[in-house]
């Protein structure tokens, strides 16, 4: 019982306090949660994001989950995290500014291809049949998971791709097989599954499992009562099951390249 994908009040999008979302985990039975809030993101030109932290709140950000671990240890293993896209031009200055806060992992959200600011980028949750943006997608992915700067990432198949049911096959398995080299895990979304969103995608995750990739459910919570709900959570595991799929059941967040690890065993 962990999650390492939970939001706050500070992306505009979320609700509940800090606070709730750690009581909520512990009455629900998890041993451990990490905040992985969207990250503020150094925009040029005074860009300003409606869906992210602005860059002043990351402080309090990162004092108040801080402030937590530290009430609650011992109880819940509470962890640091943002949620980061992968910009090619901004992503060297991003991540030296967020390391001064000492997180303890990121996960990979690419909410967007190229960037937010251009009028050439595109939302990858918008529907498109142009295999440009699929392959632009795919290769930022891709550049983010060669970084090694990432613990997973979050939603792999958010691209929301309405062409050639083929192509998308045949495109998608040559990024997961390259992503399953690299040894970094694929989430498995709980927001999408249960909001019906178009992700998870069973095309996608039919991929994974012929791949061998490993996978992590990522509550993706905007909301405390995410942690309440059990039965769909059972509904989710059940789905991965059915393609012969496993969740890993702990992610080790300093090197996932070489210690992936798992707790107990199946007689557990």
């Amino acid at each position: 019982m962990y999650n390492l994908h939970s939001h706050t009040y500070r992306c505009h999008h979320a609700k509940g306090t800090d606070e709730e979302y750690v009581l909520s985990a512990i009455k629900n039975g998890y041993t451990e949660m990490g905040f992985s809030d969207h990250a503020p993101y150094i925009f040029p030109n005074g860009h300003k994001s409606n869906f992210r932290m602005d860059c002043d709140e990351a402080q309090g950000y990162a004092n108040s989950v801080r402030e937590l671990q530290e009430k609650y240890k011992g109880v819940i293993d509470i962890k640091l995290g943002f949620e980061v896209e992968y910009y090619p031009e901004l992503i060297e200055k991003e991540l030296e500014f967020l390391k001064s806060f000492k997180y303890d992992y990121i996960i990979l959200g690419q909410h967007f291809t190229d960037n937010e600011y251009e009028s050439y980028a595109r939302y990858s949750g918008h529907e498109t049949d142009s295999v440009a943006i699929l392959d632009k997608y795919i290769s930022q992915v891709l550049l983010a998971a060669k970084s090694g700067e990432f613990t997973y990432i979050a939603h792999p198949d958010v691209i929301n791709f309405t062409g050639d049911r083929e192509i998308y096959l045949k495109k998608m398995r040559r990024m997961v097989t390259e992503l399953k080299k690299i040894g970094i895990p694929l989430e498995f979304n709980f927001l999408g599954f249960t909001t019906n969103r178009h992700y998870p995608n069973r095309d996608f995750w039919q991929i994974v499992s012929e791949v061998g990739n490993d996978t992590v459910i990522g509550l993706d919570a905007h909301r405390i009562e995410a942690y309440a709900d059990k039965e769909n959570l059972k509904k989710a595991n059940e789905y991965l099951s059915s393609l012969g799929i496993t969740p890993l059941k702990r992610v080790n967040l300093i090197n996932y390249k070489k210690e992936i690890t798992t707790i107990g065993d199946d007689s557990e």
